[in-house]
């Protein structure tokens, strides 16, 4: 599978002729690679399930709201029964949103097997490692950086810029449902009864 793909990567193992110098920026590019097949994996997965999010943000919301009116008119057996369902909803929103970051690590286990092919015997030879250093924390050196470098261009990048936009107001729409839920335990509040 990999001789489709080890002409181009190669390429970035040989830019300066210094070889200290070109396994850092062959190993940066291959991290920066799989942080933007990931980054457009999550745009991906988002955009296919946008309306399945939509409504567990609903279900989250509509819950929430009927919960603390529950609890405002005093009836705490509907407020114990609509509190359950928002925090199962709660608890949906949350898994979802971590498959959803999750689904942008996969070409990084890619990038790590080229890796472990090319460099798994004699490591990646970096600035201050001449015999070579071991190719995972090379790659996790580098990808930490690609994922920096990336996250601060792609809302400058036309197709990211969009994506970017859309998840940043999912995450404060979220965030914001999230805000209004927090309030103490039901033990530790006094339920008013009606007409008292």
């Amino acid at each position: 599978m990999w001789e489709l793909f080890d002409p181009y990567i190669l390429f970035f193992y040989s830019i300066t002729g210094i070889e200290a110098l070109d396994g850092l920026a062959g190993t940066f590019h291959l991290a920066l690679a799989a942080s933007v097949i990931g980054e457009f994996t999550i745009s991906v997965v988002f955009r296919l399930n946008r309306s399945h999010l939509d409504r567990l943000n609903s279900d989250l919301a509509k819950y929430g709201s009927l919960s603390r009116e529950a609890e405002r008119r005093g009836d705490e057996a509907s407020y114990r029964a609509l509190n359950k369902k928002a925090n199962d909803a709660y608890g949906q929103v949350f898994f979802n949103r971590f498959g959803l970051s999750a689904a942008s690590l996969w070409p990084a286990f890619f990038a790590l097997d080229w890796l472990q092919l090319h460099f798994g015997k004699t490591g990646v030879v970096l600035p201050f490692f001449s015999s070579g250093a071991n190719y995972v924390p090379a790659f996790l050196f580098c990808y930490i950086a690609a994922r920096t470098v990336f996250g601060r261009l792609k809302r400058h990048l036309p197709y990211f810029r969009e994506q970017y936009a859309m998840l940043l107001s999912y995450e404060k729409e979220s965030r914001a449902v999230a805000e209004e839920r927090e309030y103490p335990p039901l033990k530790e509040r006094k339920i008013v009864k009606a007409g008292e």
